[in-house]
């Protein structure tokens, strides 16, 4: 169980830095405007504020790819509260935007559903 629940948290930590790359650097491009709904106005006017929210993204991702490191070289007590932290806070986000905004409520699912997933096996492998 624990294995399974970092498979998909890291599936989630490797979503998370393609989101980075698209809110950090691609975020005025027109196929990233199409996949987050913005015309280039909106997307030139929210430029530095998604700058900054991909960081969060990728600093998200940084946690859970430590954590399943530091479990992989034995360190358990650390690696899986790394990991439970990161992809918790992922899945709380997406919880966040799900309940918040009706029309974002796919891409809350797809960036939500594997860390929540992996939480889940996670405590469970734990608590086992």
């Amino acid at each position: 169980m624990l294995i399974a629940g970092l498979v998909l948290t890291g599936v989630a930590a490797l979503i998370h830095v393609y989101i980075f790359f698209l809110e950090s650097f691609a975020w005025t491009r027109p196929g990233t405007r199409a996949t987050f709904g913005t015309t280039q106005e909106e997307a030139e006017a929210t430029r530095s504020m998604a700058f900054n929210q991909g960081f969060y993204n990728l600093f998200l991702a940084i946690l859970v790819a430590l954590g399943i490191v530091l479990v992989a070289v034995g360190r358990l007590d650390v690696g899986a509260t790394l990991v439970l932290a990161g992809a918790g806070s992922m899945a709380s986000a997406a919880l966040v935007l799900f309940v918040t905004s009706p029309s974002n409520r796919g891409a809350a699912l797809k960036q939500g559903l594997l860390p929540a997933l992996g939480v889940l096996a996670v405590i469970l492998a734990l608590a086992l």
